[in-house]
C-alpha cells in the first residue's frame, strides 16, 4: 500500500509539474522576443561573443544580459561554448532578421504588440468582443493605415507565418483553368508570389489596404514577379475588383464575425463572371477537439482571432454556412497541411 501511495505520489508531482510548465509557459515568449529585439541572434551569427561584449553592442546591463542568455540556452536558441562564449543555435538562427526562414518579425509582434492583447482574454472571453478595441479603439486594422511601424511589422509577421504553409497550400489550389487570381487582403503577398512562382502562365493581382502596397511591390521585385502582379489598394469591406478567375483569401475571414465574413464574401461573389471561384484558405476546426500539438494550434489561433479582432477559427459546417449566405457553394475541400484546408466554392 506505501508503494502504491508513493506511485501516486509521483504521478501527482509529474501532473503538477506539467500544469506548472502550462501557467508559467509565457515566459518563454518573453525571453525569445527580448532576444530578437537586442537582435542577438544577428550579432551572434558574426560570431561567438561574451555576455560583456554583447551588451556593449546592444546598449544594456551586461549582467542581466547574462541571465538572458543563460535562458536562451536553456531554450536551444543560443548555447555557451567551453570559453564562455555565447553561439547560435540552429532554432536560434530563425531569429535572425537576414535569412529566407526567419521568424523574428512574428516573435516581434507576439510578444510586443499582441502581448498585452492577450492579458484581456478575460474581457474576451466574458463579452465576445475583441480585446484590441477594449485597449486601442480599433476595431479593424485601420490604425496600420497611420502608423508605417506597426504595418510594415505585421504584414512581415504574416509573411513569416504564410511562408511555413505556402507550399502546402499551392499545392492544393486548383488553379489550372484560371489565368488572373487576385490574393483579396494578401498584405505583402508571400502566398501569391508562390502561386506564380509555381506557374509561369499566370497573373496576379493583389488587394489589400493602402498600408501594405510598398511591402508588397518589394517583395515581388524581389521574386522578379512584378511584371505578373498588379497592385490595388482598396477595402474589401467596401469593393473588390472584378476581372478575376480565382479570388483568393487566405486567414482573411478569421479575423471577422459571421456579418463582416459574409459581407466579404458577397463583395467576392458581386465581383464573380462566369467560371471564376473562390479559394478559401483557413484552419478547419475539427467536430471535436482532443489533446495534440496540431489541436493546440488551432485552439490558440482560434482565441488569437476573439482577442484581436473578435473573430473565430470554424468548423467545415461554420464555413459552408457563411458561403451558403454570400451566395456561394462548396465544390470542394482540400488539406493543406496540418491545420489548413483549401476551400473552392463557386457561385451557387
Amino acid at each position: 500500500m506505501a508503494g502504491h501511495n508513493a506511485a501516486m505520489d509521483e504521478d501527482g508531482a509529474a501532473t503538477a509539474a506539467q500544469l506548472l510548465a502550462i501557467v508559467n509557459g509565457s515566459w518563454m515568449s518573453q525571453v525569445a522576443h527580448v532576444a530578437a529585439t537586442l537582435r542577438i541572434p544577428d550579432r551572434l551569427a558574426e560570431r561567438a561573443s561574451s555576455a560583456e561584449d554583447l551588451a556593449r553592442e546592444a546598449g544594456v546591463h551586461a549582467p542581466s544580459l547574462r541571465r538572458l542568455l543563460r535562458a536562451l540556452v536553456t531554450l536551444e536558441i543560443c548555447r555557451e561554448n567551453r570559453e564562455g562564449l555565447y553561439e547560435i543555435t540552429p532554432m536560434g538562427a530563425l531569429l535572425r532578421s537576414d535569412v529566407p526562414d526567419s521568424l523574428r518579425s512574428w516573435t516581434l509582434y507576439w510578444g510586443g504588440p499582441q502581448w498585452p492583447v492577450w492579458g484581456n482574454l478575460l474581457h474576451s472571453v466574458t463579452t465576445g468582443e475583441s480585446a484590441r478595441k477594449l485597449m486601442t479603439g480599433y476595431e479593424g486594422f485601420e490604425r496600420l493605415d497611420t502608423d508605417p511601424q506597426a504595418a510594415a511589422l505585421f504584414n512581415q509577421a504574416m509573411v513569416e507565418l504564410t511562408r511555413l504553409e505556402a507550399a502546402d497550400i499551392v499545392r492544393a489550389c486548383d488553379i489550372s483553368a484560371s489565368k488572373r487570381i487576385i490574393d483579396v487582403g494578401g498584405g505583402f503577398g508571400e502566398l501569391l508570389a508562390e502561386i506564380l512562382k509555381a506557374n509561369p502562365d499566370k497573373c496576379g493581382v493583389l488587394f489589400d489596404r493602402p498600408h501594405a502596397m510598398d511591402g508588397a511591390r518589394v517583395l515581388m521585385e524581389a521574386a522578379q514577379l512584378t511584371d505578373r502582379c498588379e497592385f490595388i489598394a482598396g477595402d474589401f469591406f467596401e469593393t473588390i475588383p472584378g476581372g478575376a478567375d480565382a479570388y483568393l483569401l487566405k486567414s482573411v475571414i478569421h479575423d471577422w464575425n459571421d456579418e463582416r465574413s459574409v459581407a466579404i464574401l458577397r463583395n467576392c461573389r458581386h465581383a464573380m463572371k462566369g467560371a471564376a471561384k473562390v479559394l478559401l484558405v483557413e484552419r478547419i476546426v475539427p467536430r471535436q477537439l482532443g489533446a495534440s500539438t496540431a489541436h493546440r494550434s488551432i485552439a490558440r489561433g482560434d482565441l488569437n482571432m476573439l482577442v484581436g479582432l473578435g473573430g473565430r477559427e470554424r468548423t467545415e459546417d461554420e464555413y459552408r454556412g457563411l458561403l451558403d449566405a454570400a451566395g456561394l457553394d462548396v465544390k470542394a475541400i482540400i488539406p493543406a497541411g496540418r491545420t489548413f484546408g483549401v476551400i473552392e466554392a463557386v457561385p451557387a
